[in-house]
This record gives structure tokens, C-alpha cells and sequence, in this order.
């Protein structure tokens, strides 16, 4: 699951500060991860382990609150009696950032889009909410049982109703945290899901993916968590790349990192020279 944290990780410094060039460092002393790879830990630590998952996100949000979390996610935390967490109906991309681990812990597509909907729907039950966290889980698992890229495509617009037919050069130019022409919201799954999914299918590998996600502009950290996650499944992370990564997590999410890896394996290959 690290692919989505170097997505996030790489991301996080062009969050707040869009660049439009997929010339960028890739690794700097001041990224960090963000609530992207927080509560995506706080899934696979669920899958581990089990529990209510709506109350460890909100322990998780309790524990770290300046982690980047949105306004919305941090009333229902810190405002929601703990015996009565109900979800707000958000359609937020949230729901899609955190639910890559679903792709790794099981074995069948119906698995996988039943437990991507229970990630999702006890904060983000809007329907657009749930179908983001779906569409990312579905589209990371299919990668890893080894679909095609247009297989993938295919499936995200049948099942899913998202536009994928532009290019990612095509979306840089039009993107923003406004969606689409300024017509949208960046923040959204539907003005984010379809554009990281995009950035992805159109790399040429890991690194590539991440590149594209983050020069489109937008929430860049979540974009590019988005790709990572589907990213990591398509093409593997290099070994060094994924010892870099994890130096950025602290301990407790360098551990939960590591359990789940161990528990479901990882997909890293030995960079080419």
C-alpha cells in the first residue's frame, strides 16, 4: 500500500502550491504525509484487525488533528457524540483516498466494492462518496489481478460513469482546484477520482503516474495518493524509491505499513538501471 503514501508524500508540498510541470523534484526534505496516508493507515489497520471504523477514524482525528483534515471531517470527529457517529453525506474525495488498502485484503471484485462502500459510507453515504471510494478500490484491484489498462478504463466508465477520454496533457491546462474549466470541485470525488484515475492509466510507470497527478494541479496530495494507490498495482515501486518513502512515515505508520504489507504482500521491483 505504500504507493498511495508516496503519492500523498510527493504531493503534499504542491497541495497549496500548484505546479503545471511534471519537472519537479521528487523527493524533498520538506514533504511530509498528510491525512491521506493517516486515514488510509487507519483502513488497513481496520482490515487488520477489525473494530468500528467509524470510531477509529475519529480516534485517529483526535489524536493528530492538524494533519490536514477538512473542516467538515474535523466537526463530525471532535462534535459527534463517540455512541452516535453518523455520516454527513459528503461527497468528498475523502472517501477515495483512504480505501486503497480494500484493493489488497480480498480476492473477488464483489468483495471489494462491498468493502469499499462500508469505508466509505460511514462519513461520505452520498452516493458520489461512495462510488469514488469504489471506483478507486475497484480500479487498484483489477491492476493488481492483472487487467489491462483499457480493461480498467472500460470499467471505470461502465460501472462508474466517469469520462476518462482526455489526455492527461489535455486536462493540465483546464484543472484546477475548481474541476474542470472552473465548472467543478476540486475536492469532490467526481472532480478528482476521474482525472487521478487518468493520470495512472496514461503513465508509463510508477514514477510517471505520480508526476502526471501532481502537474495537473488541484488537491495534489490526494490526486496523486489516488494514482499512487492504482499506480503501485499497474507497474510496482522501486526498491529504492520505496525505502526513500517510508523514511518519511513515523513509527506507528511505518508499522501499520509493514503488518499490512507482511499480511498481504507488496509490490516492489528492482529499479532498472
Amino acid at each position: 500500500m505504500l504507493g498511495l503514501v508516496i503519492g500523498d508524500v510527493v504531493g503534499s508540498v504542491y497541495e497549496r502550491h500548484n505546479i503545471k510541470t511534471k519537472d519537479f523534484p521528487f523527493f524533498q526534505e520538506r514533504m511530509r504525509y498528510t491525512d491521506d496516508t493517516y486515514l488510509s493507515c487507519a483502513t488497513a489497520e481496520w482490515l487488520l484487525h477489525g473494530g468500528d471504523l467509524a470510531k477509529l477514524y475519529r480516534s485517529y482525528v483526535i489524536a493528530d488533528p492538524n494533519r490536514g483534515f477538512g473542516g467538515t471531517f474535523i466537526r463530525w470527529a471532535f462534535n459527534s457524540p463517540e455512541d452516535n457517529l453518523n455520516p454527513y453525506g459528503s461527497f468528498g474525495n475523502g472517501s477515495a483516498m483512504r480505501v486503497g488498502p480494500v484493493a489488497w485484503a480480498f480476492e473477488t471484485k464483489e468483495e471489494v466494492l462491498a468493502v469499499a462502500a462500508q469505508t466509505a459510507e460511514c462519513t461520505h453515504n452520498h452516493p458520489e462518496g461512495i462510488k469514488g471510494a469504489q471506483a478507486i478500490a475497484l480500479a487498484t484491484f483489477m491492476a493488481r489481478k492483472g487487467a489491462t489498462k483499457e480493461e480498467i478504463r472500460t470499467a471505470m466508465t461502465e460501472e462508474f460513469g466517469y469520462d476518462l477520454s482526455l489526455s492527461v496533457d489535455e486536462i493540465r491546462p483546464r484543472y484546477s482546484w475548481s474541476g474542470m474549466d472552473g465548472k467543478g470541485i476540486g475536492v469532490s470525488c467526481m472532480d478528482s477520482v476521474p482525472q487521478a484515475i487518468v493520470c495512472a492509466l496514461e503513465a508509463s510507470d510508477f514514477e510517471d503516474a505520480i508526476r502526471n497527478a501532481v502537474s495537473i494541479g488541484g488537491d495534489s496530495d490526494t490526486i496523486a495518493c489516488m494514482a499512487g494507490s492504482i499506480a503501485e498495482a499497474l507497474y510496482g515501486i522501486p526498491s529504492a524509491m520505496y525505502d526513500r518513502a517510508i523514511s518519511y512515515l513515523d513509527d506507528k505508520m511505518r508499522a501499520i505499513v509493514e503488518a499490512f504489507e507482511c499480511k498481504y504482500g507488496k509490490n516492489v521491483i528492482e529499479k532498472k538501471v
